[in-house]
């Protein structure tokens, strides 16, 4: 199942590059904020395997 979750990160990040938000996952990431997310890529992530939308 982890193709699928490829397949969903990849056209959200491709959404959100056509949709000409911003190009940095973190700002809409449900994750972001606090200590949540300990991923090194933070706050300038453009792909990330944890990224859930708010």
């Amino acid at each position: 199942m982890s193709w699928w979750r490829a397949l969903q990160d990849r056209l959200a990040w491709l959404w959100g590059r056509l949709s000409g938000g911003s190009r940095f996952l973190c700002d809409t990431c449900k994750y972001n904020y606090g200590n949540a997310c300990w991923r090194p890529e933070r706050p300038n992530a453009t792909r990330c395997p944890d990224y859930r939308r708010r």
